[in-house]
């Protein structure tokens, strides 16, 4: 392949590589994925943030709070009281009160309900393992670190309320 050609991937050779392919890359990515949560959504009667909430739910060391999900999704506390609702009601979700300290909510994801997302979810795994093949156990820890640099960058970013 020569300098500037496209790969298999859809993305150039590493000697090609500037900022803006990032860019154009993980945008493509980001719509990829959102294309298979709104579908998601869709075929459980949710909204897409209340996916993004669950996902939340099911990464979180710890049954997460509210307040936390308010946090990362960017949303108000009736958004959050909201989307926490329309979760419970379609059974992929319940609240439970913290046991130190009653006022804390903590929310945990149905054990029975995960299996809907996983198979909706797999074509999406396996692709992703597919990918992950094509590369060297030290060529992915170099995206690992890059992608959890990026993450811990964007994490600090905070969207003014307009």
């Amino acid at each position: 392949m020569t300098h500037g050609q496209q790969g298999d991937a859809g993305t150039r050779d590493v000697r090609a590589v500037d900022p803006q392919s990032f860019a154009v890359a993980l945008r493509r990515t980001i719509a990829e994925i959102n294309r298979l949560v709104h579908g998601f959504a869709a075929s459980q009667g949710l909204h897409p943030t209340d996916v993004q909430a669950l996902s939340l739910v099911l990464d979180n060391p710890d049954p997460p709070t509210p307040g936390l999900l308010r946090e990362r999704l960017g949303l108000t506390s009736g958004a959050v009281t909201a989307c926490l609702d329309r979760l419970e009601k379609a059974g992929h979700i319940y609240r439970t009160r913290d046991d130190s300290d009653r006022r804390v909510v903590r929310i945990h994801y149905v054990v029975g309900a995960r299996a809907a997302a996983r198979s909706y979810f797999m074509p999406l795994a396996q692709a992703a393992e597919r990918a992950r093949a094509r590369f060297t156990d030290d060529e992915l820890v170099v995206v690992l670190r890059y992608l959890g640099a990026l993450n811990a960058e964007l994490a600090e970013l905070r969207v003014p309320r307009g």
